[in-house]
């Protein structure tokens, strides 16, 4: 019986570090399920988000769609000057009844309708066309052609169409704001996203003012003009800004 619990044993620790071989740079495409409104939240509120492509790692594991990332509200203002802020952080992944400490900061966020824009087919959905010939939109203007299983950027092609699922290199934005860094140069799990997505999508007077690249790393700052007010199914393009550490 040694020789079966050292088996098992080698296979929980393969698994463990699979799973925690999530490395810097690492794309978390994601939905949040939880709204942050800012006449409502509180500070230490939980807030969750759900993997929305599987995410190949380069240990050759992968965390799962489906899988939650777990984080909380750190912070409301409501200045006497009008207008609201709310700072969150994203800190804990669960995969496979496993939490995995980590630090991610926001490189795209899509209001819910431009999420839902980018799932529909452009110029409306024929009834003689199969879904897998459509022609999509991805956040930030990238050009999905899944009958050619290609995604284009302009006359450029940056990704693919592959399982239902798109694929590509992160490239940095127009604005510099998201830099070239990201991802490692390696293919991305990107869902709906382009690969130069960079800030904000169909949101009318919401800023991100802190990304949590830099100092405090993974504190994501929004603020708004009004009362802040994002909702769920909100789509979020996560960079993964540090190694976690071991699993508690």
């Amino acid at each position: 019986m040694l020789w079966l619990k050292l088996a098992i044993g080698l296979l929980c620790a393969a698994a463990t570090l699979s799973a925690q071989d999530i490395p810097a740079g690492t794309a978390l495409p994601v939905t949040l399920n939880s709204t942050l409104d800012a006449k409502k939240a509180k500070p230490g509120e939980k807030i969750e988000a759900r993997i929305m492509q599987d995410v190949p790692l380069p240990s050759g594991g992968k965390i799962k769609s489906g899988s939650h990332l777990i984080g909380h509200v750190v912070e409301v203002t409501k200045p006497a000057s009008g207008g609201s802020g709310i700072v969150l952080k994203f800190d804990q992944l669960e995969d496979e009844k496993k939490t995995i400490p980590l630090t991610v900061s926001a490189r795209a966020i899509a209001a819910m309708e431009s999420v839902y824009a980018a799932e529909a087919p452009l110029g409306g959905n024929s009834p003689y066309e199969s879904s897998d010939e459509w022609t999509m939109r991805q956040v930030g203007g990238d050009i999905v052609s899944r009958g050619r299983g290609v995604i284009a950027s302009g006359d450029t092609i940056v990704g693919k169409w592959k399982e239902g699922a798109a694929w590509g290199k992160l490239t940095p934005s127009l604005d510099g704001e998201c830099p070239a860094s990201d991802g490692n140069d390696r293919e991305q799990a990107l869902w709906v996203f382009s690969t130069s997505a960079c800030g904000l999508y169909g949101f009318r007077g919401l800023k991100l003012v802190h990304s949590g690249r830099t100092d405090p790393v993974g504190q994501i700052a929004l603020e708004s003009e009004q009362d802040l007010h994002v909702s769920d199914g909100a789509g979020w393009l996560l960079i993964v800004s540090a190694a976690p550490a071991a699993t508690k």
